[in-house]
């Protein structure tokens, strides 16, 4: 398994991805596809685009296992925007080692949210953050911004 910068040549195998992990989300988030088949993809858009995000695609032997989206990389604190991993490739301690690869290329301060629902979440993001950080890591609930009708995100701080 390794990490890799995505080039624009990754970008429809990205935007493939970003289906599956919106897919996935909805579930939580219970948002369903645009007319379509698509799901919203401003991310993916800013991921490739805005000079302040970074786009990681996760593989195997060429094929594609996942992807990270890195925002905020010339603030103080770096945002883990999106993480993916295909189900197949789960609890396999590719998920652990691609969060630990991606956030040693960007050392500092670093966040990344989720929701509580999302239980495989929970767990998986607190193991990440001891792997990185070992003890160093806080936890917090956050209002999203602008959607009062949704329970607070939580929020993990770290630095690496």
């Amino acid at each position: 398994m390794h990490v890799r910068p995505a080039t624009a040549a990754d970008r429809l195998t990205v935007e493939r991805l970003w289906l599956m992990f919106r897919h996935d989300m909805s579930e939580f988030a219970g948002v369903v596809p645009n007319p379509d088949g698509t799901f919203r993809s401003e991310r993916v858009e800013a991921a490739f685009t805005d000079a302040d995000w970074a786009p990681y695609l996760i593989e195997r032997e060429r094929a594609p296992l996942g992807f990270a989206f890195v925002r905020a990389l010339s603030g103080p604190v770096r945002v883990l925007n999106s993480f993916f991993v295909v189900r197949a490739a789960r609890r396999s301690g590719i998920g652990l080692r691609a969060v630990a690869d991606v956030v040693d290329r960007h050392p500092g301060a670093w966040e990344v949210a989720f929701q509580d629902v999302n239980l495989p979440a929970v767990g998986f993001w607190r193991r990440a953050a001891t792997t990185v950080a070992g003890q160093a890591w806080t936890e917090e609930r956050r209002p999203v911004p602008g959607r009062a009708d949704l329970p607070p995100d939580v929020w993990i701080s770290f630095t690496v």
